[in-house]
């Protein structure tokens, strides 16, 4: 089946992996379209990028999807709400490559710029950047239990990466031409890569090393997908898909497809469904896979001669590691290595107008319901009112002890163990509204986190201000008792900050002198964390300022303002704790761990004995940091990459 996708050239497509029936094409018209594979009719059509899309991933549910263009920039739209739902921006080239992490609300990306970076949608900001190849990322892949990501390149590499300590695990070689696509088993420890050097290559991913390389002699590698349960491989070449099996190598069967380019698969009710794409055209295929060996002794191509035919390994008896999904571990790193750069991103005025910018048009209503509209009805608890899903949680702040509630239970996905760094790091909890009924009064309550900015002042009414009206008919005030009333409310308030100022005239005396860590000792001495928030603010603009001996001082008043109910307070506290593990964390860690010297070194000692304190304070903050990771919105992202940099503690 044809359709006549864009306007212009289509520059990119992608099945949505669960239904099979979902597809989205990107042109070289700016535009995200989404069909139905067996309709010729586009559901929607989304708007916002402002170069060619090079790049599209639909997530496992098919509820959002991601694009990336020429330029850069990423892009994130909920289907169901038929919205913008991010931008995301950082890449100073072509996105290549993206995927969805399997439970967590991240993305990853690959660029022509070589760079990997690891994206939290929620709040907009990249968590990690992954550098290691030499040329275009060209395919992105998330493990199934999600502790791993494998790239494949032009470099001819294929890279593994541990997501919870942030570093390259190990780089598979062999390949002598690009590597267009990578595959995890479904279940086994197990990497599947197709080059264009016409070879499929399976790596184990426990002893790292090739298991089977299979070449033929026909066209590049396109894409490669396993069988659901396991037992083979399947590979879209240029004019034929091929069966593989790889312990022997063996080809199972051939079917030939003209199906030119083909660019993506999915496999939908025993069913394979190919698409390519040529100018403006999009071209679907259906092999029925019930006409095709996956299995036996009777290969449709060379095998070694020495080696005899024997059957596959029967499910669930294979010597290789299973994926233990989704509460898997990890072993603890002995050092955790981290990028310099953490490009967390704030909100910003020019994203809020890209975002307003970016539409979502529903071109076909009766598909849109027929494909979206069923898995609001049955998914959704409460029923939705206008919204189609709920709002992110980083937009309406509350706590997770609110988000959660006994009467709940029964829609609240059970949050994974926290004692697992990589269960703290990648659970997500979807969290539902309770419904309200219309007879019960609400009782609005003042939130334990006060935002750093916000509308209306938190806990006061304006009726405070005012006189106290003695007759039910007087409904009108004298403007002169009124204004007198409102005065006497700032006396208090102007005190304060005569007394704030006059702190930070102290402060600032002491800094003048260019003694940082006696100024810093007089912030805290004056026991107000305002002024210690104030004078952190500028230090941490300046990491050179950082020394240990302010680490000491710092440490301790950074776990008070982690536990603060001022978002303010909690955001400078992270930011000083991020710059400490930075600069100083692989320091600590590398004197407490070197042998004793000889002889009597009282510098070092000293050094030692700030380390030692050093460490006994991070300690204390690390359980604070790791129960905090759990929150949602601004504060849990900022917690789980903190928590993440703090991993060594453990």
């Amino acid at each position: 089946e044809e359709i006549t996708a864009h306007s212009s050239n289509v520059s990119s497509l992608v099945l949505g992996k669960s239904s099979g029936r979902l597809l989205a094409t990107g042109g070289n018209d700016c535009r995200v379209n989404i069909w139905s594979v067996n309709k010729p009719n586009c559901i929607m059509s989304l708007t916002g990028h402002t170069t060619p899309i090079e790049s599209l991933q639909i997530n496992t549910n098919e509820e959002l999807i991601v694009a990336g263009s020429q330029s850069g920039s990423i892009r994130v739209w909920d289907l169901e709400a038929a919205k913008i739902l991010r931008t995301l921006l950082g890449h100073k080239a072509n996105i290549c490559s993206l995927d969805f992490h399997p439970f967590g609300s991240f993305v990853a990306s690959g660029s022509l710029d070589t760079n990997i970076k690891l994206w939290d949608v929620r709040r907009k900001g990249c968590v990690f950047r992954y550098k290691g190849h030499t040329e275009a990322v060209r395919c992105l892949r998330f493990s199934p239990d999600g502790k791993w990501l494998a790239s494949a390149a032009d470099d001819r590499t294929v890279k593994l990466w541990d997501l919870a300590a942030g570093k390259m695990m190990f780089e598979f070689t062999g390949h002598t031409g690009p590597v267009n696509v990578v595959e995890f088993h479904p279940n086994e420890y197990l990497l599947a890569s197709g080059s264009s050097d016409r070879t499929v290559r399976f790596w184990d991913l426990e002893k790292f090393q090739v298991v089977s390389c299979i070449e033929e002699e026909t066209t590049p590698v396109r894409c490669v997908l396993f069988n659901p349960d396991g037992y083979c491989l399947y590979s879209g070449f240029q004019d034929s898909l091929r069966v593989y099996g790889w312990e022997p190598e063996r080809c199972f069967d051939v079917v030939l497809v003209n199906w030119g380019k083909v660019a993506d698969l999915s496999i939908c009710n025993n069913q394979l469904i190919g698409v390519s794409f040529a100018q403006s055209t999009v071209s679907s295929f259906v092999v029925d896979l019930s006409r095709v060996t996956k299995s036996g002794s009777i290969p449709h191509g060379l095998i070694r001669d020495d080696e005899p035919l024997v059957p596959p390994t029967p499910m669930g008896s294979s010597l290789r590691r299973i994926y233990d999904r989704p509460s898997t571990s990890c072993s603890k790193p002995q050092r955790v290595k981290h990028n310099s750069e953490s490009e967390r991103r704030s909100p910003s005025s020019d994203d809020d107008r890209d975002e307003k910018e970016s539409k979502a048009e529903i071109q076909n209503p009766e598909d849109y319901k027929e494909i979206f509209q069923p898995k609001n009805a049955i998914c959704r608890t409460p029923p939705r009112n206008s919204e189609p899903f709920p709002a992110p949680p980083e937009d309406e702040p509350v706590t997770a002890k609110e988000m959660v509630k006994p009467s709940q239970a029964a829609d609240v996905q059970t949050p994974l163990p926290k004692q697992e760094l990589v269960r703290t790091v990648w659970s997500v909890i979807s969290f539902q509204r309770p419904p309200i009924a219309s007879s019960s009064p609400l009782t609005r309550t003042e939130p334990s986190v006060i935002p750093a900015a916000r509308n209306e002042p938190i806990g006061l009414k304006a009726s405070d201000f005012l006189p106290a009206v003695k007759n039910q008919s007087q409904s009108e005030l004298v403007d002169e008792e009124a204004m007198s009333q409102i005065r006497k409310g700032h006396e208090t308030m102007c005190v304060v900050l005569t007394s704030r100022h006059k702190n930070l005239e102290t402060v600032r005396a002491v800094w003048s002198t260019g003694d940082i860590k006696n100024s810093v000792d007089s912030a805290v001495a004056i026991n107000d964390l305002s002024v210690v928030v104030d004078l952190l603010n500028i230090v941490n603009q300046k990491a050179t300022l950082w020394k240990l001996d302010l680490c000491t001082i710092v440490l301790p008043q950074v776990e008070k303002l982690l536990q603060s109910k001022y978002e303010s307070y909690v955001q400078t506290g992270c930011t000083s704790l991020k710059l400490i593990l930075q600069r100083f964390l692989p320091l600590i860690t590398d004197i407490l761990g070197a042998p004793p010297s000889v002889g009597v070194d009282i510098t070092r000692e000293e050094r030692l004995h700030k380390c030692k304190l050093c460490y006994k304070q991070l300690k204390n903050i690390s359980n604070i940091v790791k129960t905090k990771s759990g929150l949602s919105g601004r504060h849990g992202s900022a917690f789980r990459e903190l928590h993440l940099l703090m991993a060594v503690l453990e």
